[in-house]
């Protein structure tokens, strides 16, 4: 016999004679509080085992337990490697849960016997898209039986996916199942969406979809092997009759992943579709899969239009395609079919849309103006490039494609508004620069975040105008009145975060008149855009943002916000911008109760002591005398008005929202994922993602400190914005 297979015939019998697999030996599983005996090197893995996701990563999913390894500690720029204390091989296998930056010798994990690499494996990403996914994977070890080795982890990449994830190493004698690569499956399409079967936390697989031989659609799915969470729909009604093939990247033997596809004309499983436990009822979200930025945003026909990022087949970010829905009331939403699919230039990153009723672009008519899409296409290099349609449905992509090529890597979310005065189209895109001396807003020394303006007239070619240092992504620039002088009027530059400046715009440069100012005062809000088309005499400035209000468990993420009217109102410090929810959403008042005027002391009774409801709007104008603290308890959510530190504090996150010669006033609105809060009449805007318990409809006040004379005190019961969806 062998010596190997003596050693595997020893280590596997038992004193009775028989021989059967031997028990799984761990020989990490990184749920200490540090690295034990492992070895440091550099700044990557800092000196503990992370617990999911590290500052600004996406979200870590697949590892088990509570800790893994994860060289995201500083971004993707930092560097470092581990290093483990001997061992020996003791069984037929070595296994490990691995993700992350897919570069050789750069982020990846080796197996090292006698100081040599035996082994090696890195995550499966190198380009943008993909996801944090720890999948298992495993190395024959058999010949290494009884051998001392080492393994290590290794992050010596500091660009785009440069770090790795690992978790539970074992040694075991039993052999995953075969992982087969480029399974196809053929079927002839007769339905209006071929529909795949999702199952959450599974293994990101990469689909491909091609008719009568052509690739039309890719994108990566955790696609269900065995028993569907829930299913994903691909619209493929222009295919109907026509030869399709799916193949799937990598499956596991056995999957039934690819056999259980199926077509339809409908959204699979959609009897509770708007119904779910955790959809938001007055905020935005999509049927199914995730959505991030609001993209596009403009009325046209009658229509408010909200594109938006999204991801068909997935509750997690990537897969990036332009979502479409519609409302004639900015309350209820129809979503349409995707807008913009992913292509060879990239994903469809986030950027704008504009009516050319002039047809500047040739691109439609005078009798039929084109609506056109400006986005960012995040491929390598990343570039800005347009779509457009006169039915406000279809949409082409531009033939001349790119418009605007890359200034540098990640530049990105062209923003295109319309300069009466100068007669052009003027874009505002993000661009990050290499700048000695400089810090970004991620931290990176050495970078630097500017906004670039550019000129165009006729929507086709740009030139470089001017740019201005200090704005990170998803810029938006308009013009606002300041309210009580309709003749002065101010720019915004905004971007992702809320915060902005206001100033004076030729056309070509923006001269800030201002610091740059505190936009919003929660959390959760991002990325938001305003409409632009809307009739100039209604002279309405209209924003929605990305909600970052998760629904865990359910077959879709995230939301938008409520849509807000913006206007500069005047204050002491200058005009500052101000947020109030449209007033098109009064509309969804089911019941009201009117209890102000009313002077509440405390240990008074409670006037919301009989009231209750799940949606629902809160409305208080007081005034106050002396400190005090008016407590609102909206569905459990304890909201807290502190006229002593002129601060509302929810949970434990506290805004500034001061009196106004003694009086103030505070507009709630609650949903089962998220609230939003205005005070001092829309200076302080609150949004708060937060799940209330689904069975406590409560409402309470009291006030503690001191008396409070309400003005008026209006509670409104609310429908939800999915009454008669489609």
């Amino acid at each position: 016999m062998a010596r190997n297979a003596l050693a595997w015939f020893v280590i596997g019998c038992l004193s009775n004679g028989t021989v059967r697999a031997a028990d799984d030996i761990v020989v990490a599983d990184f749920e200490g509080k540090d690295y034990g005996a492992w070895q440091i090197e550099g700044e990557a893995f800092g000196d503990a085992p992370a617990h999911g996701a590290r500052p600004n990563q996406m979200k870590v999913d697949g590892f088990q337990g509570k800790g893994l390894v994860d060289s995201f500690l500083g971004g993707d720029g930092a560097t470092g490697r581990l290093t483990s204390p001997p061992f020996k091989i003791e069984r037929r296998h070595l296994r490990f849960l691995i993700g992350g930056g897919g570069h050789p010798a750069e982020t990846c994990m080796n197996l090292k016997a006698d100081g040599k690499i035996v082994r090696t494996a890195t995550g499966p990403n190198t380009k943008p898209g993909g996801s944090e996914q720890l999948e298992w994977s495993e190395w024959d070890v058999s010949d290494l039986a009884g051998r001392e080795v080492t393994i290590e982890i290794v992050d010596a990449h500091t660009g785009g996916w440069g770090h790795i994830n690992v978790d539970h190493i074992l040694q075991t004698d039993q052999k995953l199942p075969r992982l087969l690569t480029d399974v196809t499956r053929a079927i002839t399409v007769e339905g209006r969406y071929l529909r795949f079967p999702v199952k959450i936390g599974a293994p990101t697989r990469n689909l491909t979809v091609s008719i009568d031989g052509g690739p039309e659609r890719k994108f990566d799915i955790g696609l269900a092997d065995a028993g569907a969470d829930w299913w994903a729909s691909m619209d493929v009604a222009a295919f109907r009759g026509r030869h399709a093939t799916i193949r799937a990247d990598r499956l596991p033997e056995g999957s039934e992943g690819l056999a259980t596809i199926d077509q339809g004309d409908a959204i699979k499983d959609a009897d509770n579709l708007y119904r779910e436990a955790l959809r938001p009822q007055l905020h935005f979200s999509p049927r199914r899969g995730w959505n991030n930025d609001p993209n596009g945003l403009v009325f046209f026909g009658g229509e408010y239009h909200l594109f938006f990022q999204h991801n068909p087949y997935g509750t997690k970010w990537g897969n990036m395609h332009w979502g479409h829905a519609v409302s004639r009331d900015l309350v209820h939403w129809q979503e349409l079919d995707i807008a913009l699919y992913p292509d060879e230039m990239g994903p469809m990153f986030s950027g704008s849309a504009v009516v050319d009723s002039d047809n500047t672009s040739g691109l439609g008519s005078d009798e039929k103006p084109s609506i056109v899409l400006f986005y960012t296409a995040a491929g390598k290099p990343t570039v800005q490039a347009m779509a457009f349609s006169t039915d406000t449905r279809n949409f082409k992509k531009f033939a001349g494609n790119p418009i605007v090529t890359e200034f540098a890597p990640g530049n990105r979310d062209p923003k295109v508004i319309w300069h009466e005065a100068m007669k052009r189209w003027v874009m505002t895109l993000y661009v990050g620069e290499i700048e000695p001396g400089k810090t970004d807003s991620k931290g990176r020394e050495g970078h630097a975040d500017y906004i670039y303006f550019l000129g165009s007239t006729d929507l086709r070619q740009w030139g470089f105008l001017s740019k201005i240092e200090g704005f990170y992504e998803c810029p938006d620039f308009f013009a606002l009145p300041v309210e009580g002088k309709p003749a002065e009027r101010k720019w915004v530059l905004t971007a992702a975060n809320s915060d902005y400046m206001l100033g004076t715009f030729d056309g070509a440069w923006f001269k800030p008149e201002t610091p740059k100012l505190k936009g919003h005062r929660g959390k959760g809000f991002y990325a938001a855009q305003t409409f632009s088309n809307i009739p100039p005499e209604e002279d309405r400035r209209i924003q929605i943002a990305w909600f970052q209000a998760p629904s865990p468990g359910m077959p879709f993420n995230q939301a938008m916000t409520l849509p807000l009217e913006l206007t500069l109102r005047p204050t002491p410090d200058g005009p500052r911008l101000a947020w109030a929810p449209v007033r098109e959403l009064h509309a969804l008042r089911e019941k009201s109760h009117a209890l102000g005027p009313l002077v509440l002391k405390p240990g008074d009774p409670d006037p919301f002591e009989k009231l209750n409801g799940e949606l629902l709007e809160l409305r208080a104008d007081f005034d106050v005398a002396g400190a005090a603290s008016i407590r609102f308890d909206v569905r459990g959510i304890a909201i807290n008005y502190d006229t002593a530190t002129q601060e509302i504090q929810v949970g434990d996150h506290r805004a500034q929202a001061p009196l106004r010669n003694g009086r103030g006033n505070l507009v709630v609105y609650a949903d089962r994922t998220a609230f939003e809060i205005f005070a001092d009449n829309g200076l302080a805007y609150i949004p708060f993602p937060v799940i209330p318990k689904a069975d406590d409809t409560s409402l309470h006040l009291s006030v503690t400190g001191g008396q409070v004379n309400f003005r008026a005190l209006d509670v409104h019961r609310l429908r939800p914005i999915w009454d008669g969806a489609n």
